[in-house]
């Protein structure tokens, strides 16, 4: 094995072993978070929660209030307080990105799309004199095209889902 290739691995080992001593601190620090009734009151009124039960019957709708021994959700059928001993998990809905993924799709696709253009001179031009060129024109079309198609993957993969406010076990 030869120098940086030593150097790699130990890089790479230093890395893998810098996350895995963490991830045991962070699970605590989580798990104490999501077993404490009190963070619930950090979310506000209108939120759309998941609220599972211990029977593990589950309700969506939006949270109206949160108190000392239960918590009451708007549901379709009308408001219902949901006893405190009674329920398991609540989980909140995480915000929408899809403007902040857009646009990271906007600027990778760009990048790619003029990578594509730049490898293949070709493309919309005639053999070059001296074996190798660039056209402009077909690095920005693919460009344009690469934008397109990653603002568009962007916007349509959803990335907020449901996180653990509460977990009473």
């Amino acid at each position: 094995m030869n120098r940086r290739t030593q150097q790699f691995a130990i890089g790479l080992m230093s890395l893998w072993l810098g996350l895995v001593g963490t991830t045991p601190v962070k699970a605590a620090e989580l798990k104490s978070t999501q077993a404490n009734w009190e963070s619930l009151r950090q979310l506000a009124p209108g939120r759309e929660v998941q609220v599972v039960l211990n029977d593990a019957k589950s309700y969506r709708g939006q949270l109206q209030a949160v108190g000392d021994d239960a918590l009451v959700l708007r549901l379709a059928t009308g408001e219902h307080t949901f006893a405190r001993q009674n329920v398991l998990r609540v989980s909140a809905r995480g915000k929408s990105h899809r403007g902040r993924n857009a646009l990271i799709g906007l600027a990778a696709g760009t990048g790619a799309g003029i990578i594509v253009g730049v490898a293949s001179p070709e493309l919309g031009q005639g053999k070059c004199a001296q074996g190798s060129c660039i056209n402009a024109a077909s690095a920005s079309l693919t460009g344009v095209v690469g934008a397109a198609v990653g603002a568009s993957l962007g916007a349509v993969i959803p990335t907020h889902g449901w996180h653990d406010v509460y977990r009473a076990r």
